[in-house]
């Protein structure tokens, strides 16, 4: 199989070619791409991903406190860790809740069979987050996704994906508990995301 695949959308047109994942993690070995280069294969197109201000990496360390101790044993937490979506995309969500495995992904990145929550936190990203990557995972039928919209301080839980996107889309108000679809016992108080 190529690695790289052209994708032709008129004869005359110049030719487009879009990265496999296979193809994206041969560049990351071979040095390509510097340690603090923030990219995301999306689709096979490169994203540069703007840089994490400090609100959304305190969010980000909040949700990573709060998921690991209700977790405990029943999810591994990861954080911007990459999810491979075969065979165009692999994002690095913000945070991932997976299921468990003794090997801890060391010997490769998980896939959506593996994820029990994906969560993106959006302040400058919101449009792109929610418009771009929600339908992918969906498509992907990653089982849930959570945008964080730090702007508006709210929450959306996004559950039971189809190739059109997410057919339930939640927004539970600051007194509601939630919980991960497939971790019911993981419940958190949405105003805890904002303390």
């Amino acid at each position: 199989m190529n690695a790289i695949q052209p994708n032709r959308a008129h004869p005359t047109e110049p030719v487009a070619y879009r990265l496999t994942v296979d193809a994206y993690h041969r560049m990351i070995e071979a040095g390509i791409f510097a340690e603090d280069d923030h990219v995301e294969l999306i689709e096979g197109e490169l994203r540069a991903m703007p840089p994490i201000n400090a609100g959304h990496a305190g969010k980000n360390k909040r949700l990573n406190q709060l998921f690991s101790r209700r977790a405990q044993d029943l999810a591994i937490v990861a954080v911007q860790d990459p999810l491979t979506l075969p065979e165009h995309s692999e994002p690095e969500p913000d945070l991932m809740l997976l299921r468990p495995r003794d090997d801890f992904y060391e010997g490769t990145n998980p896939t959506p069979a593996d994820t029990l929550l994906v969560v993106e936190i959006a302040d400058t990203s919101l449009r792109y987050d929610r418009n771009t990557k929600l339908p992918l995972y969906a498509r992907h039928r990653v089982p849930e996704t959570w945008l964080i919209d730090l702007k508006r301080r709210r929450i959306e839980l996004y559950r039971d994906p189809g190739p059109d996107g997410y057919r339930q889309v939640l927004l539970p108000d600051r007194e509601q508990f939630i919980a991960p679809g497939l971790l019911p016992e993981m419940r958190i108080q949405v105003a805890e995301l904002w303390a």
